[in-house]
């Protein structure tokens, strides 16, 4: 250790800062390279490091996932299904999504999407259906159940921030999600996939909708399912219409890039308030992938 000497002004000065420094850094916990203090403080809920293109479209994100099996036996209102989870809590709490599989089919015919995005930092639910051939009014409750499972009664029920809550699901799941946001306006995002319902209408919804239809899709056709859903969503909702080139209905049933970089994307900003993934949404994806994408753009 160095004497005792006497200070320079300009080095109290410059002790000052860093000590200013040091308190705004430890008021804002752990940060991106580029996010700043700044940022952290305007959103609470951000997590990861500052997004690219090379980490969306990687086949996991930067947390590390766990999971945990839900027997059918220990819930009520859905059939039981798989939890994903970032094992890591330093980053605080996380946002929770509820996803369902299509008619006829097990989680497993989508479980992909499980590990993928919960290494963004969400915990996700995948479910199994009380019956294979539910109906899009019942997939929607079931979601709702999964949700209430999830942040109430699961083994990871304190790692969930039960204000920040999403849905997803494949064709009659995606025709539930529309459901379930429907009749839970407090939701922060919803994401259809190739989504199927009899009601055309959604002009109630309010809660910020992704829909992610192909474009030969044949079982639920973009031109009566998907296009009108979105297009009597309400504006005022925040809405996307991703449109994949050449797609059949069971493209969520392989991993499919497009389509998992803009549910993160969406989820991120929606879920999470993270506005650092805007540039995700507007002007949107391009490339020989992409049939057509349209969107309302996010308003702050």
């Amino acid at each position: 250790m160095s004497s005792p000497t006497t200070t320079h002004p300009r080095s109290l000065a410059a002790r000052a800062v860093g000590m200013a420094l040091a308190a705004v850094l430890a008021a804002g916990g752990v940060l991106g390279a580029s996010s700043g203090a700044a940022q952290a403080a305007e959103n609470p809920y951000e997590r990861g490091p500052d997004p690219t293109v090379a980490i969306l479209e990687a086949s996991r994100g930067p947390f590390a996932v766990a999971t945990d099996n839900v027997s059918s036996l220990s819930v009520t209102g859905f059939g039981g299904g798989v939890i994903y989870y970032p094992t890591s809590t330093s980053a605080g709490t996380f946002g929770a999504i509820a996803i369902s599989p299509g008619y006829t089919a097990a989680w497993s015919s989508i479980d992909w999407l499980g590990p993928r995005i919960a290494s963004h930092g969400f915990v996700v639910i995948g479910i199994e259906t009380i019956t294979r051939l539910d109906q899009p009014d019942s997939r929607g409750r079931q979601l709702l159940a999964a949700l209430d499972y999830l942040t109430q009664r699961s083994s990871v029920r304190g790692r969930i921030d039960a204000t920040r809550l999403a849905v997803a699901g494949h064709s009659m799941g995606g025709g539930g999600t529309l459901e379930a946001a429907a009749s839970r306006p407090s939701l922060r995002a919803a994401v259809p996939l190739a989504p199927w319902n009899l009601d055309k209408t959604w002009s109630g919804l309010q809660v910020p909708t992704l829909i992610v239809g192909g474009e030969a899709d044949t079982v639920a056709p973009v031109a009566t399912h998907s296009e009108p859903f979105y297009t009597s969503i309400p504006a005022s909702a925040e809405k996307a219409y991703l449109e994949l080139n050449g797609a059949s209905h069971f493209f969520p049933q392989a991993v499919n890039t497009p389509t998992a970089r803009q549910m993160v994307a969406w989820l991120k900003r929606f879920v999470d308030n993270d506005t650092r993934y805007e540039q995700f949404l507007c002007p949107g994806p391009t490339g020989l992938a992409i049939e057509e994408y349209r969107n309302t753009c996010p308003s702050a």
